[in-house]
C-alpha cells in the first residue's frame, strides 16, 4: 500500500480525505490492524503546546520622518535586539524587562501584541547622516507594524527528561518546582500526540513542512538548535532529548489561544508554543509509527540538583505512568505533573484535524529533509590556540 502527497491533497480538496488525530487512530490499529488502518486513513494530525524557551519574533517598525537606526529598542520596557537593520529587532521569549521584575518579558510583549494591545516602544540611536534621529517613543501593535513574524530556533522536542531533586533544598528550574529528596517529579512532551513522536525518524517532517503554529499557518525552516538523533531508542522512540525544529510563521494569523506567555519562579520567563503537524500516511510503516502509544514511549529519569555534565539517568519510565500522577523510584512514591498540556495538544490535533477536512489546509512535501545524524556538543572553556 503506498499513497503520494498529491493523492492525498487531491482528497484533501475533494472533502474526501479520512483525518483522524494521532490519540483516534490508536483505537482504530487496536481494533483492525496496522494494514487495514493504513488503508483506510490518509492523514494522522497531531499537536503539542508547552514552555518553548528557544522562541522570540522579528518585528519591522517602519521608518519615522526624520529617520532613525535604532541602536537600542525596548518594548514595553523589554529589550530587544537590533543588530539587523535600522528599524528592525528581535524580541526574544526569555528577554526579561529591565529592572527587578522576572514576571514580565519578551512572551508577554508577544502575546500582548497578537492579543490586539498596544505596547510601548522606545529607541535610541548614535545619529548618522542619513538615519539623523537620535531617539524615539511611540506605542505600536500588531496591525501597525509592517512585518511580525515569529521565527523559534528550538521548538517541539521529540522527547524531554523527567527531572526530580535529591538534595536537600527546594530547586528551582525550566523544570518547575523540584522538591527535596525526591519529593516530585515533573516532565514536559504532549507523548503519544507529539509531533516528533508520530514520525520519530522525520520521514515527512523536513524543511518546507507547513503546520499549525500558534493557532495560524507556519512551516519548518531548519532543523532546530540541539537537534540530536544518538539518544539509544525503545519501541522506535528516542529515549532523551532528540530531535528538534526551528519553525516560522506570521504573527498576525495567530491567537493567544495558543500563544502563552509563563513566568516560571526562580527561573524566569518562557512561552508556551501550541505546534500541530499533520503526517501522511504514505505507507504502513508511517501508520505503524503513528499508531505510537503512551505506554511504548519512555523518558529519562534525570537528577536536576547534580552538575549538568555528571548526570545519568536514574531509570526510564513511560509517559503512560507518568500521567498516572504518580511514579516509584527507590522505593520512593513520587507525584508527577507536567509542563505540557495534553488537553491543549489534543485541541490542536482536533483543529488541525477540522481545517484538513474543510479543505483548509493541505500537506506539503518537504524541499529538503532534516539531519539523519546530529550530535549535540557541550561548551567546552578553549584558547584561541586550542581552536585554530
Amino acid at each position: 500500500m503506498k499513497r503520494t502527497y498529491d493523492e492525498i491533497n487531491e482528497k484533501v480538496r475533494n472533502g474526501d480525505a479520512v483525518v483522524l488525530t494521532a490519540e483516534e487512530v490508536i483505537s482504530l490499529v487496536d481494533e483492525k490492524g496496522v494494514e487495514a488502518a493504513a488503508e483506510e486513513v490518509d492523514v494522522v494530525t497531531t499537536g503539542t503546546f508547552g514552555a518553548m524557551c528557544s522562541s522570540g519574533a522579528f518585528l519591522n517598525f517602519g521608518h519615522s520622518d526624520p529617520p532613525i537606526k535604532m541602536g537600542r529598542v525596548w518594548l514595553n520596557d523589554v529589550p530587544a535586539y537590533t543588530g539587523i537593520a535600522a528599524v528592525d529587532c528581535y524580541i526574544g521569549a526569555t528577554e526579561l524587562i529591565e529592572g527587578d521584575g522576572e514576571d514580565y518579558g519578551g512572551a508577554h510583549v508577544i502575546e500582548d501584541l497578537i492579543a490586539g494591545k498596544a505596547v510601548k516602544m522606545r529607541a535610541d540611536a548614535e545619529g548618522t547622516d542619513c538615519y539623523p534621529r537620535k531617539e524615539i517613543e511611540s506605542f505600536i501593535s500588531l496591525d501597525s507594524l509592517n512585518e511580525a513574524y515569529m521565527f523559534n530556533p528550538r521548538n517541539a522536542y521529540q522527547n524531554y527528561a523527567v527531572g526530580v531533586n535529591s538534595s536537600n533544598r527546594t530547586l528551582f528550574t525550566y523544570m518547575g518546582k523540584l522538591l527535596p529528596r525526591y519529593g516530585n517529579a515533573t516532565y514536559s512532551s504532549a507523548g503519544q500526540l507529539s509531533p516528533l513522536m508520530n514520525d520519530p525518524h522525520c520521514r515527512t517532517i523536513g524543511i518546507g513542512t507547513r503546520i499549525f503554529l500558534g493557532g495560524g499557518e507556519g512551516y519548518v525552516a531548519w532543523q532546530g538548535t540541539q537537534y540530536n538523533t544518538s539518544h539509544p531508542e525503545k519501541n522506535g522512540v528516542p529515549v532523551g532529548n532528540s530531535r528538534t525544529l526551528a519553525v516560522i510563521g506570521d504573527l498576525k494569523g495567530m491567537s493567544t489561544d495558543y500563544i502563552r506567555a509563563l513566568s516560571i519562579h526562580g527561573y524566569g520567563v518562557s512561552m508556551a508554543v501550541g505546534i500541530g503537524i499533520p503526517i501522511p500516511i504514505l505507507d504502513v510503516d508511517m501508520m505503524r509509527a503513528c499508531a505510537v502509544k503512551d505506554e511504548d514511549i519512555y523518558a529519562p529519569i534525570i537528577d536536576y540538583s547534580v552538575e549538568s555534565r555528571r548526570r545519568k539517568t536514574l531509570a526510564e519510565v513511560s509517559y503512560a505512568d507518568l500521567r498516572t500522577g504518580s511514579i516509584e523510584i527507590f522505593d520512593r512514591r513520587l507525584k508527577t505533573s507536567s509542563l505540557s498540556s495534553y488537553p491543549k495538544a489534543r485541541e490542536i490535533a482536533q483543529e488541525l484535524k477540522r481545517w484538513m477536512e474543510e479543505g483548509e489546509f493541505e500537506i506539503s512535501r518537504p524541499v529538503a529533509p532534516l539531519p539523519a545524524e546530529s550530535r549535540v556538543k557541550p561548551l567546552n572553556i578553549s584558547t584561541r590556540e586550542e581552536l585554530e
